[in-house]
């Protein structure tokens, strides 16, 4: 008998991937399940995106193997992107680092920097990865809350108060995951002094910026954060290419060297079509993100009624691709809560617990469903 690496025994199959072997289960059943419970884009590519990658496909150098930092023109176009966007200037060569999506980018930055033992600040909520990869490389999971009370944002004070002398990285995501709070300037600039006063690798989980927001920002536009913190971005939520599998991580040369040598070990180039879809999706102009939007409005109107159909009061002033939801008083557990629904109504909605323990009496919805069938889910109440 085979037998597992130790690590396994910390960590369980993701949520996703087993709950949506249930409702694969009761399609097959024949139930008609509406999925409001993952957020995978539904949309389409820009028209420009999907002719880049199709020239490409002719190329007859382009089916070889990749440089491991990703080709100069993508580097370049992230480097641009980041520039008209934020207003954040970065280096092409040296202070961007293109990824198999930003997921990726948790494990490389983990191996990187975090050994055996060493602390990991996690937000509770906050998306479970960040546990599961903490997890995976020996390090020990620290949860801060974040509250409603607070909106959603760190307690400093709080902060100051716990054992910070084996804290490595802390993790964190505006636009959050999953309530959506939209983070500020104001919260990025404290952040950045208190990972320098402790001497702490800060991460921002920044994939969501553009999705019914009208305040993109990025952690990097503080003045020396790059010098304690690196950012995550991602092409799967802003262009709707979450399976393309394109991401970065961005921030000062010797960290940026210093996850390369993790990332090196473990393939060998993006393929160079996906690049060049990639390249012509960061050249979007604004009326992109406008046309997005339009849609993903119309859907979270309609998402809002269908959550207060069910009792449930919305926060409102929530960003992104979803609607975080604080379900009706005396409602003991949100998983059996969607589970009914899910047996009775067949629609599938995420329950908050799966994010952290102060995700307990909160549910989400996924905007990534066409409104006819959130409209659907409505009319089954």
């Amino acid at each position: 008998m085979i037998t597992t690496a130790k690590r396994l025994d910390t960590v369980e199959e993701y949520y996703f991937s087993s709950k949506l072997r249930e409702v694969r289960q009761l399609q097959s059943e024949g139930k008609s399940i509406i999925n409001m419970g993952i957020g995978s884009p539904d949309l389409s590519p820009s028209k420009a995106v999907i002719e880049a990658v199709a020239a490409a496909i002719l190329d007859e150098n382009g089916h070889g193997y990749q440089s491991y930092q990703g080709l100069p023109e993508l580097r370049k176009g992230m480097a641009d992107f980041y520039q008209n966007q934020f207003g954040v200037e970065l280096n092409p060569n040296n202070e961007i680092l293109p990824l198999m999506g930003s997921k990726e980018g948790i494990m490389h930055i983990s191996l990187a920097f975090l050994n055996e033992g060493d602390h990991v600040l996690i937000p509770n909520p906050g998306y479970p990865t960040y546990t599961s990869v903490t997890n995976l490389v020996g390090a020990v999971p620290v949860y801060y809350d974040l509250k409603e009370a607070n909106a959603w944002e760190p307690d400093f004070e709080a902060l100051e108060k716990l054992d910070l002398s084996k804290v490595k990285i802390m993790w964190l995501g505006y636009p959050h995951m999953p309530t959506g709070a939209r983070g500020s300037l104001a919260l990025f600039e404290k952040l950045v002094a208190f990972a320098k006063k402790h001497n702490i690798l800060l991460v921002n989980d920044n994939p969501y910026s553009f999705v019914l927001n009208d305040n993109p920002m990025s952690l990097l536009q503080v003045d020396g954060a790059k010098e304690v913190a690196l950012e995550l971005n991602s092409l799967s939520k802003t262009f709707n290419m979450a399976g393309w599998r394109v991401g970065m991580v961005l921030g000062n040369p010797e960290i940026i060297d210093a996850v390369l040598k993790v990332k090196s070990n473990m393939d060998s180039g993006m393929f160079y079509g996906i690049q060049k879809g990639a390249i012509a999706a960061l050249n979007c102009d604004k009326s992109w993100f406008e046309d997005q939007n339009k849609i993903y409005r119309r859907r979270r109107e309609l998402t809002e009624k269908l959550a207060e159909k069910l009792g449930c009061e919305v926060y409102k002033e929530g960003v992104g691709l979803f609607v975080w939801a604080k379900l009706p008083e005396g409602i003991a557990s949100a998983e059996k809560f969607i589970d009914e629904i899910l047996y009775e109504k067949h629609i599938f909605i995420t329950p908050g617990t799966i994010f952290g323990s102060n995700g307990e009496g909160y549910i989400r919805f996924s905007l990534c469903v066409k409104e006819e069938k959130v409209q659907e889910a409505i009319d089954r109440f």
